[in-house]
């Protein structure tokens, strides 16, 4: 996920130089699309890699066995059905960034607000927030390894719903040191407690012949309905509302103790053979042979990268 900031940050380096220099009527009217056009670069770039990039082992087993399923939606839907909820539940913790970066973007900055920050200040945050997670997400992912995948997401989805709120604060007192400081705790550093996790997480919840497409579907429809949030939060939080910290830090809240809830409510993991992932009975490798496996794994990574 590191190289997922880096790719913002990039995209950033793009967006604010001309939403800086560019008059507003010429950014506004196409200038904004410059940084979208550029996106082929990523298109061409994906495939090449994509091309490059070999099968696991325990889904070419499947294959070699003949276990590919005719239809992978059907057969996800009909044995991870409540694994593909939970996932459902927890990418709904995408409530964070919009918070972050969407709403408050504009709560901060829209006149009718009443709060008048200016917009460079919010179009710095997404990339001071994601140079700090490039640093806190491999700590946090070594962390997943030794005491296991759901402690990190519930402590990160609980930490930064409640960060919402003063987060929200912060920029309704028009303090914009602290609301930097605070967007910056709260996505950049607690968040990251579900956004490093979860994406080994999810696919270890389902079986090799339906993992991508049972995480893809449940993440993709969670994804979905937090593209949905902003517009929800205007329309309870319009200009001219009253206590929008306390109303929006709420409805935020809430929805990172479902996140919470979800993840609790899961398999733990971290210890669980791949050939055994997404079984509901497999058991997890002892923890001396999983400190070995786990060594194997990263001084094979090391030689790899040398």
């Amino acid at each position: 996920l590191q190289g997922v900031q880096a790719g913002q940050i990039l995209a950033a380096a793009i967006f604010l130089p001309l939403a800086h220099f560019m008059p507003d009527t010429a950014f506004n009217a196409w200038g904004w699309r410059i940084p979208f056009l550029m996106s082929i670069i990523v298109i061409i770039a994906g495939y090449i890699i994509r091309r490059q990039v070999a099968e696991t082992p325990a889904f070419e087993e499947e294959g070699e066995h003949g276990e590919v399923p005719r239809s992978p939606i059907v057969q996800a839907f009909k044995l991870s059905w409540a694994d593909m909820l939970r996932v459902v539940c927890m990418a709904l913790m995408n409530v964070i960034p919009v918070v972050a970066t969407i709403f408050g973007a504009a709560y901060a900055v829209q006149a009718a607000y009443g709060i008048g920050f200016h917009k460079d200040v919010y179009l710095w945050i997404p990339v001071l927030g994601n140079i700090l997670a490039v640093f806190v997400i491999p700590y946090v992912g070594n962390l997943s390894d030794r005491i296991g995948r759901r402690p990190p997401i519930i402590v990160g989805a609980l930490g930064s719903g409640l960060l919402s709120f003063a987060y929200l604060y912060a920029i309704s007192i028009h303090s914009v040191p602290l609301a930097i400081v605070l967007s910056l705790l709260m996505w950049g550093v607690v968040y990251q407690g579900y956004n490093a996790v979860f994406s080994s997480f999810y696919p270890e919840l389902f079986p090799t012949n339906t993992r991508v497409t049972g995480m893809a579907i449940a993440q993709n429809i969670g994804t979905t309905i937090t593209a949905l949030l902003p517009a929800l939060f205007a329309y309870v939080a319009p200009p001219g509302s009253t206590n929008v910290p306390v109303t929006i830090g709420a409805i935020t809240f809430a929805i990172t103790i479902i996140c919470a809830l979800a993840a609790w409510s899961a398999r733990e993991t971290y210890r669980v053979h791949l050939n055994d992932l997404g079984r509901p009975g497999a058991l997890p490798v002892e923890e001396r042979e999983y400190e070995e496996l786990r060594a194997q794994s990263l001084s094979g990574a090391r030689l790899a990268r040398s």
